[in-house]
């Protein structure tokens, strides 16, 4: 039983009657007091909206930050990575389902303030912060204190999301983000309605916001399914989409599924993933990555210029470093900048994953 007393106000509501109306993303789910939106972790009170997980945490851990996945991103760097609970979209296909479709609030077994997470981040030299493993976007509030906490340290801020997000809502949200890796789960509005209970409008309109109308650096991650969301028409037109919609300069990553939650497909042959790579490069797209398999080709980074190896990578560690020393981001043979974020030379974090626990 919550103690409604310690909620925190969240943001982004209206009241109409005895109905409080929860505008943070495109559900719009109106409560009466007590009641709590589909995330389950955003509740109605006499006093407005408020955040049941402000403070709560389903663990921390440092990551390398190619895992989130970002590769134009500080590579080889550490990202502190922390999620909540519950999320505004019902994937049956969900990775994180435990922690995201849980309902159970003595799971979030670490308690922390925006001050200790970003003091944590500091104390092992983490360059960012991810707000990860569930969608940031439905603990909205906790993650910009986190993100103005972490600035004040020069920590950077990651947010991994669904995009599933107002427009009302998105501004003051990714205003604090310095990388986000969109997760754009297929290019139909059938996949979205039926697999994810959502609408995929709204992250379109999401990503056209974050590439053109802020400086933040973007990613896109999808998922490729089995008979859902694999086929070479859609893929073509997905790439496409993000080719005139978009730049053609934006990464994007096609990760494999695995049989997980709610949905029982066979898990996504490597095959498929070297194929999407393939038709994506074909329509213009010029740093498109495989994930969730060991595949050389589809890890590496390559100058679109000259195709010069600028960064080789294996899983999650940096091997070959073709990017200059001497002016960050560019190519150290024919001078050609690449779009991202890189250091004069790589980071050296590798393949660790290590648990940390955050102070109150």
């Amino acid at each position: 039983m919550i103690d409604t007393a310690s909620l925190h106000l969240g943001r982004w509501w209206s009241q109409e009657g005895e109905k409080i109306q929860c505008d943070l993303c495109p559900r719009h789910c109106q409560m009466k007091p007590g009641q709590r939106g589909f995330c389950f972790v955003r509740q109605a009170t006499s006093s407005g909206m408020a955040l049941t997980t402000y403070g709560r945490s389903s663990g921390f851990c440092i990551d390398p930050i190619e895992k989130k996945p970002l590769n134009h991103f500080f590579p080889g760097s550490s990202v502190l990575s922390f999620g909540t609970a519950g999320c505004n979209l019902g994937c049956k296909f969900c990775q994180n389902w435990d922690i995201s479709k849980s309902r159970e609030m003595d799971r979030l077994m670490d308690v922390a303030s925006p001050e200790g997470i970003a003091e944590t981040a500091q104390k092992h030299g983490c360059r960012s912060i991810a707000f990860t493993y569930n969608d940031p976007v439905i603990f909205a509030e906790y993650a910009i204190d986190v993100a103005q906490e972490t600035r004040k340290r020069g920590i950077k801020n990651v947010a991994v999301t669904a995009g599933y997000i107002t427009k009302n809502a998105r501004a003051e949200f990714f205003e604090e983000m310095d990388a986000v890796n969109v997760d754009l789960k297929a290019f139909t509005q059938r996949f979205y309605r039926d697999l994810c209970a959502g609408e995929i409008e709204p992250v379109k309109d999401t990503l056209r916001y974050l590439v053109h109308e802020t400086d933040i650096w973007v990613e896109i991650t999808t998922l490729l399914i089995p008979e859902e969301n694999d086929g070479d028409d859609e893929i073509r037109e997905l790439a496409a989409w993000v080719r005139e919609e978009l730049r053609p300069t934006i990464p994007i990553h096609f990760s494999a599924y695995h049989p997980d939650y709610k949905l029982k497909r066979p898990k996504t042959p490597p095959s498929t993933l070297t194929k999407a790579r393939a038709i994506a490069m074909e329509e213009g797209l010029q740093f498109v990555y495989t994930g969730n398999v060991h595949d050389p080709a589809g890890d590496n980074t390559h100058c679109p210029n000259c195709n010069h190896l600028l960064i080789e990578r294996d899983w999650y560690a940096l091997g070959q470093w073709g990017l200059s020393t001497t002016l960050k981001g560019t190519c150290s043979q024919c001078g050609a900048k690449i779009p991202g974020h890189f250091d004069a030379n790589p980071g050296q974090w590798g393949r660790r994953r290590q648990p940390v626990r955050v102070g109150r």
